[in-house]
C-alpha cells in the first residue's frame, strides 16, 4: 500500500496521532518492569471505531505512566551489539531508531531488524513484539504519519533494551493442530512463585509444532491457525492467569500483523519464534485443569468490543483487538471471559 494512503476503516481524525504523541513523553515501562500498554491500547481503539474515546481512556490510564528514561550512551551501528538487551538503554535504542527511520524507509529498517531482534522475543514478557504489531498495522493501514513513525520507533528500541533469547529447550512431542500442540505443553515447575523471567527459566521443553514448515504462505497460515487456538483456550483456561494468558494470543498476533512488511524470507522463523512464545506462556500460566465457559448471552463482534472498552482494562482491550481478528464466537467468548475475570481500569 502506498504510505499516502488510507485504510477505510483507519482512523483518520487525527487523534490516533495526538494520543501517540501525548504518550511519546513516557517510558516504556513503569517501576523498572511494568509495560506502558496505552500505545497498544489506543491503536486498537482506534483501529475498531473508537477513537473518540482514546483521550478519555487515557486519562484513567495516564496515572501508570512514568517519564521517559534519560538517555546512557549513543548507539551506534558500531556499538549496538553491546547494548542489546540492556534495560537501561531503552531511551539510546529509541532514538537510534528514531534516526534510523527518518534516514530510510520504515520497511528497509524493520527488515534489517527484525531477523537480529526475533531472537529476543521474549524480553518484556513478549510486550516489545506486541507494541511493534500494532505499530505496524497502523503504518500498513492507515497510512505514515510523523507520530505513527515515531511509534515504532519507540516500539523497536523497547525489544533491542528487553531483547531476552531463550535457548537449550528440549524438544518434546507435539501435535499436528496448534490446539492440540497447546494441550501438550506441560506446566513448569511451581507455577505459583515469580514474576515472568523467572518462569521463563523454569521453561526447559515445548512440544514440537509446525517444525516441519518451510514455505511462506505455509507459515502464514499456521500462525493465523496459533493466533485462533490460543484465542480460544483462553475462554477456557483464562483464569490461570487472567493477565499473562492474554499475551498466549496477541504475542503470536502481532508477528502476524507485521508479515505483511516483512520480506517472506523471514515469515518461517517467525512462526517458530511466535509458537515458542505462546507455548512458553502457557507452560508458565495454565491452569490445572480447565473449566467449561458459556457465554451470558449472544453478542456482536462490536458489542464485544463496546463491552471491552467499557471494562477499560488494557489486556482485555488487546485480546478483544485480536478475538476481533480470529472473527469467529469461539474467539468473542474468550473476549468476554476476560471481561469476566479481569479487574476493570480505574
Amino acid at each position: 500500500m502506498d504510505d499516502t494512503t488510507a485504510d477505510a476503516t483507519a482512523d483518520t481524525t487525527g487523534i490516533l496521532d495526538e494520543a501517540l504523541q501525548r504518550l511519546h513523553t513516557s517510558g516504556p515501562e513503569r517501576l523498572g518492569r511494568l509495560t506502558n500498554h496505552a500505545p497498544m491500547a489506543v491503536e486498537a481503539l482506534a483501529a475498531h471505531g473508537q477513537a473518540g474515546a482514546v483521550h478519555r481512556w487515557l486519562d484513567l490510564y495516564a496515572p501508570r505512566l512514568e517519564e521517559f528514561p534519560a538517555p546512557v550512551e549513543r548507539v551506534t551501528d558500531a556499538n549496538w551489539h553491546v547494548a542489546l538487551g540492556d534495560p537501561r538503554r531503552a531511551a539510546d535504542w529509541i532514538a537510534y531508531f528514531r534516526r534510523e527511520i527518518a534516514d530510510r524507509p520504515w520497511r528497509d529498517v524493520l527488515a534489517l531488524w527484525w531477523p537480529r531482534l526475533l531472537p529476543g522475543l521474549y524480553g518484556g514478557a513478549a510486550h516489545p513484539v506486541i507494541r511493534v504489531g500494532h505499530a505496524v498495522r497502523t503504518l500498513e493501514e492507515g497510512g505514515t504519519t510523523g507520530p505513527r513513525l515515531d511509534e515504532l520507533a519507540h516500539g523497536l528500541g523497547y525489544w533491542a533494551a528487553r531483547h531476552h533469547p531463550v535457548t537449550g529447550l528440549a524438544v518434546l512431542p507435539g501435535a499436528r493442530s496448534a490446539a492440540g500442540a497447546l494441550d501438550a505443553v506441560p506446566p513448569i515447575a511451581n507455577r505459583k512463585d515469580g514474576g515472568f523471567p523467572t518462569r521463563l527459566a523454569r521453561v526447559e521443553g515445548l512440544p514440537v509444532w509446525a517444525d516441519s514448515v518451510d514455505e511462506p504462505e505455509e507459515a502464514r497460515r499456521r500462525l493465523a491457525e496459533l493466533v485462533r487456538a490460543a484465542t480460544h483456550r483462553y475462554a477456557t483456561h483464562g483464569h490461570g492467569d487472567e493477565t499473562m494468558l492474554v499475551h498466549a494470543a496477541t504475542a503470536p498476533n502481532a508477528v502476524l500483523r507485521a508479515l505483511p512488511a516483512l520480506p517472506r524470507a523471514l515469515w518461517v522463523p517467525s512462526l517458530r519464534a511466535a509458537w515458542t512464545a505462546s507455548a512458553a506462556i502457557t507452560a508458565m500460566y495454565a491452569p490445572d485443569e480447565p473449566v467449561a465457559y458459556t457465554p451470558p448471552g449472544t453478542f456482536t463482534a462490536e458489542e464485544v468490543f463496546e463491552r471491552a472498552l467499557a471494562h477499560g482494562d488494557e489486556h482485555v482491550i488487546k485480546l478483544t483487538d485480536t478475538a476481533l481478528d480470529v472473527g469467529d464466537e469461539r474467539a468473542l467468548a474468550a473476549a468476554l471471559r476476560a471481561v469476566e475475570l479481569s479487574e476493570p481500569l480505574g
